[in-house]
């Protein structure tokens, strides 16, 4: 891990940022390869994070997304992509919100990449998620509740090509 300076200055640096678990469920193939209705696409998006040492945390946003035909499932894609983040002298009240919006959104442009590339190699049209404003997202659950995991559901009708 990096070493922070010895003065007080705040550090925020990134150490690592890696796919932390993928899965693809295509329960219905190869039949649903037949399909040409358009599908339902669900997209459900959360993260947290976790202290790993003092001052190094684990941020992990994970996206889940599910396309359906009717009842019929064409395909469910869950990434969680995880980061490192070095966050030293940051004043706690500071600390929720760098966790809380600056992590998922160095996080996201991973993620998605890694669920479109996982939708393509699964043999349908790319999902392209939409962006996301963590900070409208954290001030949100801020005014609902404090807490640093926050669930966010996004409904997109039909897949982005």
């Amino acid at each position: 891990m990096s070493e922070a300076p010895q003065n007080n200055q705040p550090v925020f640096s990134i150490e690592k940022i890696f796919v932390k678990d993928l899965s693809l469920e295509i329960p219905n193939a190869p039949q649903v390869f037949l399909e040409r209705e358009a599908p339902a696409v669900d997209i459900q998006l959360h993260h947290n994070s976790t202290t790993i040492e003092d001052g190094v945390y684990q941020t992990t946003l994970t996206v889940t997304v599910t396309a359906k035909v009717g009842e019929k499932t064409l395909f469910l894609v869950e990434a969680a992509q995880a980061g490192i983040f070095v966050a030293r002298n940051i004043p706690a009240s500071e600390l929720e919100a760098v966790l809380g919006i600056a992590c998922p959104n160095i996080l996201f442009p991973y993620v998605r990449e890694v669920i479109s590339d996982t939708v393509t190699r699964a043999g349908f049209p790319p999902v392209i998620l939409s962006p996301v404003n963590f900070e409208a997202v954290y001030q949100q659950q801020r005014a609902q509740q404090p807490a640093i995991e926050t669930p966010v559901q996004i409904i997109t009708p039909g897949m982005s090509h």
